[in-house]
């Protein structure tokens, strides 16, 4: 039952603490829309999102007046897209991601997910020819994002795929050098990946989801450090408890926002996603809540422990607020999306390293990170490769979102502005992998991924 102190306790959370609901992502399915005439498939696509998509944003507009939540993304996710370039083999897959973009500006959304491949397991038909396509797509559009599956704890993972993907990013940073590196950012390589996740640049719209649905991610980073601000002196498992109780009342409003935008647009909820997103913004940062707890720079000894009872808590609150929890769901740690990780960046507490011990407990993997622009591609490979080895082995979705800043050195920053924020140019050690990823093949599954 509502009463004044929550009432009010609300309105300081969105006034003060900059919660809001990050994003409502309509996932379409597009798999009614293979055609070999690649001409009528984007035909069939390009009407199907724009009619179910229509009042997307009109809906978001209207829940945030009707509520007075802010609701900072407007999205759309489709069917991974190299499904439809396998019918049409002798044709340019940009062509979709054109029509993508065109869809995107009808609809008027922020960004639209789903060029994207999942190569796990091997190459089928449409997927090289996509991920080929990649760069030149991200090039051209400017709301299209893009991702590539190349793992699983089912299937180990596609070092081929590794060793395509580190050039790959490569050419989407040098195809948008005057651009600060733009393509790069909206590109993941993913371990895992899962088919309801409402976050770009990763979303797609999986296989096995309805025709259409509505996906809701919530943020609240500077709501879950104001509330351990109150506690100095708490133990660490009465920490645990004050984030699982403000994990839960942030999922409420998730799941308030989602079911409403179900309604009102007339197809099913599918998901609440709980992960903490930060911004740049002052007060809304993962590593500040990481400092409230007792450390004194975010990287210090003590950020992976803190961190994993950060992740934990976050979804025992949340799912207890909702039933339709999903996507990623925990705590997101994109450098430079993240004012406390910029910081720690810059004074070289926090490195890649720390970071890749930190996405093992955490709700996602390497994100919105800068190197130099220099960084060769079997590096950048290996990078991934490293990442997807503690996605498949935990048996949790990992990512890399590397950006090779072009002409920068290590200690130059990458302005993007907005959302994604600016980044430090991080070291990266300089020897090299080249021969280990040369080798190509596949590293098998880990033997519990052996459950039936």
């Amino acid at each position: 039952m509502l009463n004044t102190f929550n009432i009010l306790e609300t309105i300081r959370m969105i006034q003060d603490q900059c919660l809001d609901i990050r994003t409502i992502t309509m996932g379409i399915s597009l798999l009614d829309c293979i055609d070999p005439d690649i001409d009528k498939a984007c035909t069939q696509f390009y009407d199907k999102i724009t009619s179910k998509a229509e009042n997307l944003v009109k809906t978001g507009e209207q829940i945030e007046k009707e509520y007075g939540i802010p609701i900072v993304n407007k999205r759309i996710s489709v069917t991974p897209i190299a499904l439809l370039a396998a019918a049409c083999p002798k044709e340019n897959p940009v062509k979709f991601a054109r029509t993508l973009q065109k869809a995107a500006d009808t609809c008027g959304v922020n960004f639209l997910g789903g060029y994207s491949a999942l190569v796990h397991k091997g190459f089928s038909a449409g997927d090289l020819e996509l991920i080929n396509s990649i760069p030149e797509a991200l090039a051209e559009t400017s709301n299209v994002c893009s991702s590539v599956n190349i793992g699983s704890t089912r299937s180990g993972i596609n070092m081929d795929a590794a060793a395509l993907m580190g050039k790959i990013v490569r050419q989407c940073s040098e195809l948008t050098a005057d651009k600060q590196c733009i393509g790069a950012a909206k590109l993941v390589v993913f371990c895992n990946a899962v088919e309801d996740n409402p976050f770009m640049a990763g979303a797609f719209h999986g296989i096995g989801e309805p025709d259409c649905e509505i996906h809701v991610g919530v943020s609240g980073p500077g709501v879950v450090r104001a509330a351990i601000a109150k506690y100095p002196d708490a133990s660490i498992d009465e920490i645990a408890d004050v984030i699982k109780k403000t994990a839960f009342k942030i999922t409420r409003m998730g799941q308030l926002v989602g079911s409403r935008a179900s309604k009102m647009l007339n197809v099913p909820f599918g998901i609440v996603d709980l992960s903490l997103a930060p911004t740049p913004a002052i007060g809304d940062s993962v590593a500040h809540i990481l400092e409230g707890m007792g450390l004194e720079c975010c990287g210090t000894h003590g950020t992976t422990a803190a961190l994993a009872l950060l992740n934990d808590a976050v979804k025992k609150g949340g799912v207890m607020a909702s039933s339709n929890v999903g996507g990623l769901s925990g705590a997101f740690i994109p450098v430079s999306e993240d004012a406390g990780m910029i910081d720690a960046a810059v004074n070289g507490t926090l490195c890649i390293e720390k970071l890749e011990a930190m996405t093992a407990v955490c709700s996602v993997g390497l994100d919105m990170i800068v190197v130099a622009g220099d960084t060769p591609a079997d590096t950048i490979s290996a990078i991934i490769a490293d990442e997807a080895a503690i996605g498949m082995v935990n048996n949790k979705t990992t990512a890399v979102r590397l950006i090779p800043a072009i002409g920068k050195k290590e200690g130059d920053m990458l302005e993007f502005g907005g959302l994604l924020g600016s980044g430090p140019v991080m070291p990266v050690n300089q020897k090299s992998a080249s021969k280990f990823i040369a080798r190509g093949g596949r590293i098998p599954a880990p033997m519990h991924s052996i459950k039936n």
